[in-house]
């Protein structure tokens, strides 16, 4: 008999604090690419931060946490070493070297890399995998020395998934040869998508946004009544995906696109621009936030600047404050009555009603843009989203068609893609 039970690869994470940063994000930033790397499959053994200026243009850290890093890999036999942020080609050789003196076999992965690898378990549809080939490629081309001297000892896994299999690939020239090819093949399917979304230009469009595991997901499933993939992990979703709902007799199409996150791959970004294309002609954003994140700011902030990126930053807009059922309470009173102090159960309901009420006396609740609170999890303030969005979308439905209260009847059909 054989185990065919999936054995996790182990890894450590490597981080620097600069200073641009204190500890505290810092540790914010580890925990989030903790959270990566289970996502990949990975389980994490152990954290390594230095404080410096700036990364090591040589080994990203200095030369004593080098020796603390690959002390610690080689006496717990780790599969892999994993940086905060993006190494070049020679940071990865002189680490690979670093580690080749101690005889121990180990693979150096950047967030870039491992984002990328997420990107490839869960791209579904021929465009998403097309995307997530060509950033591949992209990445792999200007580390190509890297990658040739790893073939003959890969054991696949995380970071060795897709194009990184394949030794052919490994050669510039083939590489930029399928760059090229990968390009061509986007543009068809960007026709292909253009068309569909060209068929949909008399109907209002609703987008959600927002960094990755915020619930837009779910929300979705609230709102288009329709089963849409959903779990608590990075980059649920990776395919777009759009459904026609209807409030009051007024169809529009909402769509659920892929998650933001901080240091996002800028290969990404460039090959994923058919698909933010949803994003980009949206007629109203939906900005989801999870509320009960302790940085939920910075990811306002990293959602605003990626969207101002791909040129969609001046959008009508609702920001929508999920996850209200798991904000934080022990420091709000309303009126005279603490939330989670005390040994008497707290109702749910009354919970949340009592926060809900909190978090709408507070400055994050503000005209421009508009702020509902809601957790679509619990179904929570649902209704007052409905109403927010029915509004808005009357707006842009009645220049569309100026004479809607006297038609009955939509010509276009269902859309879905998934």
């Amino acid at each position: 008999m054989h185990n065919t039970e999936e054995v996790k690869e182990t890894a450590v994470l490597v981080a620097v604090q600069t200073q641009k940063q204190t500890a505290e994000q810092t540790k914010e930033y580890l925990d989030e690419l903790a959270f990566l790397a289970d996502t990949s499959q990975i389980n994490t053994l152990y954290t390594f931060t230095q404080k410096l200026e700036k990364p090591d243009t040589r080994t990203y850290v200095g030369k004593g946490k080098m020796q603390d890093i690959i002390a610690f890999v080689v006496d717990n036999d780790v599969d892999m070493v994993i940086f905060d942020d993006d190494l070049s080609p020679v940071q990865i050789r002189n680490i690979e070297t670093e580690f080749a003196k101690f005889q121990h076999e180990v693979k150096i992965l950047d967030r870039s890399l491992l984002i990328l690898n997420i990107f490839a378990m869960r791209a579904k549809t021929v465009q998403a995998k097309t995307q997530v080939e060509l950033a591949q490629q992209q990445y792999i081309l200007p580390r190509l020395t890297r990658m040739w001297t790893h073939l003959s000892k890969q054991r696949g896994g995380v970071g060795m998934r897709g194009p990184g299999e394949k030794e052919l690939e490994t050669d510039r020239r083939i590489a930029n040869d399928r760059i090229v090819f990968l390009k061509e093949k986007l543009k068809q399917i960007d026709k292909q998508a253009f068309t569909q979304r060209k068929n949909r230009d008399r109907m209002v469009r609703v987008s959600l946004v927002g960094y990755t595991n915020v619930g837009k997901s779910t929300l979705m499933r609230r709102l288009a009544k329709a089963e849409v993939f959903a779990e608590n992990k990075l980059f649920a979703t990776v395919d777009a995906t759009v459904r026609k709902v209807t409030f009051e007799t007024i169809p529009f199409l909402l769509s659920d696109t892929v998650g933001f996150i901080r240091k996002l791959p800028t290969m990404l970004i460039e090959s994923f621009k058919s698909t933010l294309d949803e994003v980009r002609e949206a007629d109203i954003l939906l900005h989801v936030v999870d509320i009960s994140h302790p940085n939920y700011e910075e990811h306002i902030e990293v959602v605003n600047s990626t969207l101002a990126e791909i040129g969609a930053a001046d959008k009508p807009t609702i920001l929508v404050f999920n996850k209200i059922d798991l904000f934080s309470t022990e420091e709000i009173v309303i009126n005279d009555w603490e939330i989670g102090s005390g040994d008497e159960p707290v109702n749910q309901q009354m919970r949340i009603q009592r926060v809900t009420e909190f978090l709408k006396n507070s400055y994050m609740n503000h005209p421009q843009p508009q702020t509902v609170f809601i957790s679509a999890e619990q179904k929570e303030n649902i209704e007052e989203l409905r109403s927010t969005i029915l509004t808005a979308v009357k707006e842009k439905h009645i220049q569309i068609f100026p004479n809607w209260l006297n038609e009955t009847h939509y010509s276009v059909e269902e859309v879905e893609e998934e």
